[in-house]
């Protein structure tokens, strides 16, 4: 379903189209493409919806950008967009998230670096993620491919284990670790779940928060107050009906006002988590990947995102020349080895 989602979202995403039209579209698909499965009598009553609410981010912006109506802008020719969605069915997620270019003409220059930056970082990611590797290992490998073509990964950027109604657990790979900015070291075994998200700038890789309003939240489950507005209750108790655990945007509200109102007041409450829109330096670009990865008993998989990419399309003067990392995209994703008989 998510990459359903994610390639119409691809095919709408063409030059003049509204950013905010698309995402709606996006958010409306995944919603009713998930009640066609699991609809008998025993299963129709699983909970199933939006993960993460379709974001078109594009150029500087780094994500989080679901628009509301009337602050949406359109599509350029040329831009760099990144579709940026998940949905789940009874609270197991898978996300995803793929950077075109509008208008799919070729690209060179920064453009280009930064695309096969992020795409090939993606790729040495996913053959680093294997039964007993560390998560250093694969935070090493999309450093590595990053500086062949001069990019940055971009800090702050977490890639989850996910579980059950949960798309941040604890265990995690950082996509740039300096200085604060670090996490515990794991090693990954059979059954894990991880969404594996992979963000590079052409610039510094410090996008800082921007003056875009801020629509994407998810319910803080451990906080509870008693609202003191009519359209505050209204809006957190459909957004305890509709998302109870994982993020949406106010976008989808009917009520729009309602929704601000109650946004505001269920933020001053601790209620809610922000995702905000950061940027980027202006004339600097961000490409993202992201895929939802299983290792299993006996090989590593990839269940959602990774849709075909054509290198062909960016030109680009930088490759990948550091040997270990050249022979680590060539191999295939992991598979254990069978022990011959004797």
């Amino acid at each position: 379903m998510t990459n359903l989602a994610l390639k119409k979202a691809i095919e709408l995403a063409v030059p003049d189209a509204d950013i905010h039209a698309v995402c709606m579209a996006i958010d409306k698909l995944m919603e009713e493409e998930l009640k066609k499965v699991f609809s008998n009598k025993k299963s129709k009553k699983l909970e199933r919806g939006i993960a993460f609410p379709c974001c078109i981010s594009v150029n500087n912006i780094a994500g989080h950008f679901s628009p509301l109506a009337d602050e949406s802008q359109k599509l350029v020719a040329g831009d760099i967009a990144k579709i940026d969605l998940g949905c789940h069915i009874d609270g197991y997620a898978a996300q995803a998230a793929h950077t075109i270019v509008v208008g799919g003409e070729k690209t060179n220059g920064r453009k280009a670096d930064v695309v096969l930056a992020a795409y090939h970082a993606q790729q040495a990611a996913l053959r680093a993620i294997k039964e007993q590797a560390k998560n250093s290992e694969v935070t090493q490998a999309i450093n590595g491919v990053s500086e062949e073509f001069q990019c940055s990964p971009v800090e702050g950027v977490l890639s989850h284990k996910l579980k059950k109604h949960l798309i941040d657990a604890n265990d995690c790979i950082i996509g740039k670790a300096h200085g604060e900015h670090q996490v515990e070291e794991f090693e990954f075994a059979p059954g894990d779940v991880i969404a594996l998200d992979i963000l590079v700038s052409s610039g510094e890789g410090k996008p800082k928060e921007s003056e875009v309003r801020t629509t994407v939240y998810k319910r803080e489950i451990d906080m509870w107050y008693q609202l003191k507005s009519q359209k505050a209750r209204v809006f957190f108790n459909e957004v305890n009906t509709r998302y109870p655990t994982l993020p949406f945007s106010i976008a989808g509200f009917q009520d729009q006002v309602g929704a601000k109102l109650g946004v505001k007041e269920c933020l001053s409450h601790d209620l809610l988590i922000h995702y905000p829109v950061l940027n980027e330096k202006a004339g600097d670009f961000i490409a993202q990947f992201k895929s939802t990865v299983v290792v299993l008993p006996k090989s590593t998989q990839v269940i959602a995102g990774n849709l075909e990419f054509n290198a062909a399309n960016f030109e680009s003067e930088h490759s990948v020349k550091n040997e270990d990392l050249k022979k680590l995209l060539a191999a295939d994703l992991w598979k254990k080895e069978e022990k011959k008989k004797k």
